[in-house]
């Protein structure tokens, strides 16, 4: 999921790692450090357009190593929310670094998550919303004002990941990616169709930023 703002890295148990809250915390998640910046998956890639395969082996170094390349990779393209098939990987798993309506930052993954259907009505709230898999365009679209998803971490550990305002919304966003849907197919006709076409103008713009951007973070040579 993409954003025109990042959060400022501060952690004074403002930051939840996991779910969980945290004394400190560096700006860039650890896990970066250990990646490469793996090319972004865009609208009309298969790949995007199916659900996402069940995860089944836990704690394995493959595993390790999906979570560290989407962790850099969505840093380098200024994003707070990373799906695998966004890599092109069709596991059910995505990493987030995103701040919610009260200020707090959330940093983590996820794996096989499920969103909790919610049983009486839901508050759905107006935002502008983009896609690192759609370079360029947002598009104002209705989302949940507070969500909840359930799934296990690498190690299969059970996680449950609450969030309100655009952290609501970036889980919700990143668990349409792992059934297949992106941002776009919740638009309308019209909307989808400018949204495309602003894409395709901006793309090269956009691809070049995140080039830069991975280059100011040392990690250009891993560009696949």
């Amino acid at each position: 999921m993409a954003t025109p703002s990042r959060t400022d890295g501060s952690a004074d148990r403002r930051t939840r790692v996991l779910g969980r809250p945290v004394d400190t915390y560096p700006q860039i998640a650890p896990e970066a450090d250990r990646g490469r910046v793996r090319r972004i998956t865009e609208v009309g890639d298969s790949v995007l357009h199916r659900p996402c395969r069940p995860v089944t082996a836990f704690g394995t170094a493959q595993l390790s190593r999906l979570v560290d390349d989407m962790f850099l990779t969505m840093y380098a393209a200024r994003g707070v929310g990373l799906a695998a098939n966004q890599i092109g990987v069709d596991l059910h798993v995505f990493v987030y670094d995103c701040p919610d309506s009260d200020g707090i930052r959330h940093v983590g993954h996820i794996v096989n998550p499920v969103l909790d259907d919610p049983a009486g009505p839901r508050s759905l709230v107006e935002a502008s919303e983009g896609c690192l898999s759609v370079p360029g365009p947002r598009r104002e679209l209705g989302r949940a004002d507070h969500t909840v998803v359930r799934g296990v971490d690498k190690d299969g550990n059970p996680l449950v990941l609450e969030g309100t305002g655009y952290f609501a919304r970036c889980l919700q966003h990143e668990t349409d990616h792992l059934d297949g849907m992106l941002y776009m197919d919740r638009l309308s006709a019209r909307d989808r169709r400018t949204a495309l076409a602003e894409s395709a103008e901006q793309r090269e713009r956009v691809l070049a930023e995140r080039l830069a951007r991975a280059e100011q973070m040392g990690a250009a040579h891993a560009v696949e």
